[in-house]
């Protein structure tokens, strides 16, 4: 058996393969981004991805723009750096904050519907069509 997180990295790298697949139906894909970013993600980065989130005014860090992603990125988005930071568990990014680890927490919520593998596979595709939604938003 292989303990949780042992392939993590490298099936990111096929996540962003994924990605390129997933935007030729960006209707899809941006829609179910789009019901989780509201879900997940608005009370912090806001409605419109700009971190004026109901609950922003209350944390005592800077709730960065998710629009603006592309730009700090020489005009690229870097999906799998967005993916792994949603995810949390490879440590990058702001975790370490008051971001929530997402990828514990949809894998908590997913194990109750299937077992373990088949709970990772649901997280992973939540957090590419979160990452695809934020990728649609961009300024």
């Amino acid at each position: 058996m292989v303990p949780d997180g042992a392939h993590f990295l490298p099936a990111f790298s096929a996540l962003a393969v994924l990605a390129l697949c997933l935007a030729a139906t960006p209707a899809i894909s941006d829609e179910t981004g789009r019901q989780e970013y509201m879900s997940y993600c608005s009370s912090c980065h806001g409605d419109t991805g700009k971190g004026d989130g109901e609950v922003a005014r209350f944390l005592n860090v800077e709730t960065p723009s998710l629009t603006t992603l592309s730009q700090q990125n020489d005009g690229e988005f870097p999906l799998l750096e967005v993916i792994q930071v949603i995810d949390g568990r490879s440590g990058l990014g702001p975790h370490g904050t008051l971001m929530p680890v997402w990828g514990d927490r949809f894998k908590e919520a997913s194990i109750a519907a299937t077992e373990a593998y088949g709970a990772e596979v649901i997280v992973r595709g939540r957090i590419l069509s979160l990452a695809t939604y934020l990728q649609s938003i961009q300024e």
